[in-house]
């Protein structure tokens, strides 16, 4: 079960990713919904995903954030 949920988080993101407050606000649900193993997963997802959409690197904060 928790397989299909990172799954569908990455679709949701997917679809979110042409707003970039819809994607901020679906990933900061991620992050509530997922493991910790999986949030690792989503990290290295998201880099790989964002490479080439530059106004998405904003969200990036929220998995990263700065201390």
């Amino acid at each position: 079960m928790a397989r299909a949920i990172f799954e569908y988080t990455k679709t949701v993101l997917k679809k979110v990713s042409f707003n970039v407050e819809l994607f901020c606000k679906e990933l900061e649900k991620a992050l509530n919904r997922l493991l910790p193993y999986e949030i690792d997963e989503l990290k290295i997802w998201l880099q790989e995903y964002t490479v080439n959409k530059p106004e998405l690197y904003v969200c990036m904060n929220i998995v990263n954030p700065k201390r």
